[in-house]
């Protein structure tokens, strides 16, 4: 059984356990993560910590917001995450949320990989200038 910050109480299955080897900058002792659907929103998901019930993170796959996202892994990381092929890996941005939508941020500079067959995360810092901390999720139209 597992606490967490959206769900309550939760059954864990080993198979959904996602190891970051080295943690995540700011959270270099929590290495194994869950991610889970958000309820009621189902283009948002919860990066579960499996040790800490309050620390979870609101995430996205960022190409639903941004379908130009793009960037190139550096060999270490490719190496840390055993990629074997582009294919395998699950690509998530950490929003900032807010109560009003045209406040919602993503974090395009720290994307967050998952190999989706050896279930190996990373939380990567992209060295780009065209991606910043907080881009607005949502663009809205102005009268």
């Amino acid at each position: 059984m597992m606490k967490t910050t959206y769900h309550g109480d939760i059954d864990c299955k080993n198979k959904q356990l996602i190891t970051f080897e080295k943690g995540l900058p700011g959270f270099l002792d929590e290495t194994e993560f869950v991610i889970l659907p958000l309820p009621e929103a189902d283009v948002f998901h919860v990066l579960q910590s499996t040790k800490t019930a309050e620390l979870a993170f609101i995430v996205a796959e960022p190409f639903q917001f941004f379908p130009d996202y793009d960037f190139k892994l550096d060999d270490a990381s490719v190496n840390q995450l055993q990629l074997q092929s582009g294919s395998d890996a699950a690509v998530y941005v950490v929003l900032t949320m807010s109560d009003h939508i045209e406040k919602i941020t993503a974090n395009l500079q720290a994307p967050i990989l998952i190999n989706t067959k050896t279930n190996l995360g990373k939380q990567v810092i992209l060295n780009s200038e065209s991606y910043q901390t907080k881009h607005p999720l949502f663009q809205l139209a102005k009268n």
